[in-house]
């Protein structure tokens, strides 16, 4: 039973249930359970224990500036196709981004986060048909399916106009859209120029992977993720264990460094991310572009006890019109060619899942 300390206020969330009727649930904000000493019994998952990084594993960052190099490129290519084939994650330092807009993002999430609920609210909607955009909870199949320690903001940012006409961009604080535009429209310089990196990190010619993302469809969706701090954070999760639909996942973090983990060998490993660095998911396109030699990782969040984290997520991704397939590497297809659009619907509606799951929908039998 939740404590009755001071008002707790509810996200409306609406789904679909198992017999295609719309449903409402009411989801506490975690924000405002971060008071309690003991976390609701809808919050509890206890998920596996995690083990700390292997001393001897590998997971520096990538030097773009080496990547960007005559003589440093080689070495920093081989580097990047080793870790990413391991983890299906790296990530990146001297990446160019001007750390005056770095500080403004953080800034203004902050400050929308640290508006009282209600003024949240009013400043942004909430849609379940167009990603889940806007302010509020997403993914729910079932009034029994257990929360995540989350509260998440969600916006598209490419292309210009997608999102005209929906209230996903919040009006409070004022500089918000044009400070989180600012920054999606340079990250995706850093996007494109990893996309070409990795293709020829495992010997594809260097469009192989970038021959997918037109500068005015490809889509950015911005999804920011507060994890509050938990009382109880062994017994539940920020976000549960999942892979990215995108091609790419550009990921900032700001308040901690010690939130997310990665499924490697059947063991949940907590990854060295410090938040002076950026990070890089592979998602589910790149996996089927480069026919399974990029795995997209499987990964999660997690709730800590002490401090809240928050999490800036840019996913790329071709138009959703878009058919893609394997590069051709002179191997057997393991995947066919989707439509970006259609392997995005299959995705919502199988997630969450307990195991790698959606990816499927793209593999040969």
């Amino acid at each position: 039973m939740m404590e009755n300390i001071e008002k707790i206020n509810h996200h409306n969330t609406k789904f679909i249930d198992e017999n295609g009727q719309l449903q409402t649930i009411k989801i506490p904000v975690v924000q405002d359970l971060a008071r309690l000493k003991t976390i609701p019994e809808e919050f509890i998952q206890n998920p596996v224990a995690a083990h700390p990084f292997p001393s001897n594993a590998l997971l520096d960052a990538i030097d773009m500036a080496k990547l960007r190099s005559k003589s440093g490129r080689v070495m920093e290519l081989r580097k990047l196709g080793s870790i990413c084939g391991e983890w299906g994650m790296f990530t990146i330092r001297n990446h160019g981004l001007d750390p005056r807009v770095m500080e403004e993002v953080e800034q203004v999430v902050k400050e929308f986060f640290e508006l009282p609920f209600e003024e949240k609210k009013s400043s942004v909607g909430t849609y379940m048909d167009a990603d889940n955009m806007g302010y509020g909870r997403n993914f729910f199949k079932s009034k029994l399916q257990p929360l995540d320690w989350i509260d998440r903001l969600t916006m598209r940012a490419a292309p210009v106009g997608s999102a005209d006409g929906l209230r996903v961009w919040p009006n409070n604080p004022p500089n918000f859209r044009p400070t989180l535009e600012n920054y999606v429209k340079a990250a995706r310089e850093v996007h494109d120029e990893l996309l070409e990196a990795l293709a020829e990190a495992i010997s594809l010619d260097t469009h192989s992977f970038l021959q997918y993302f037109d500068p005015h469809t490809s889509e950015i969706n911005v999804r920011i993720n507060h994890y509050p701090s938990c009382p109880q954070p062994d017994l539940t999760i920020g976000l549960v264990p999942h892979t990215d639909a995108a091609a790419l996942t550009l990921l900032t973090q700001f308040g901690s460094e010690n939130g997310l983990q990665v499924m490697k060998d059947n063991q949940w490993i907590t990854v060295p991310w410090p938040c002076d660095s950026l990070l890089i998911n592979v998602g589910d396109c790149i996996e089927i572009m480069s026919n399974g030699r990029l795995k997209s990782s499987w990964h999660r969040a997690v709730a800590q006890p002490d401090m809240g984290r928050f999490s800036v997520a840019l996913f790329y991704r071709p138009p959703r019109g878009a058919e893609f397939g394997p590069a051709n590497d002179g191997e057997p297809n393991k995947y066919k060619k989707v439509v970006v659009g259609e392997y995005l619907d299959h995705f919502y509606e199988v997630s969450p899942t307990v195991t790698k799951q959606a990816i499927m929908f793209a593999k040969f039998n």
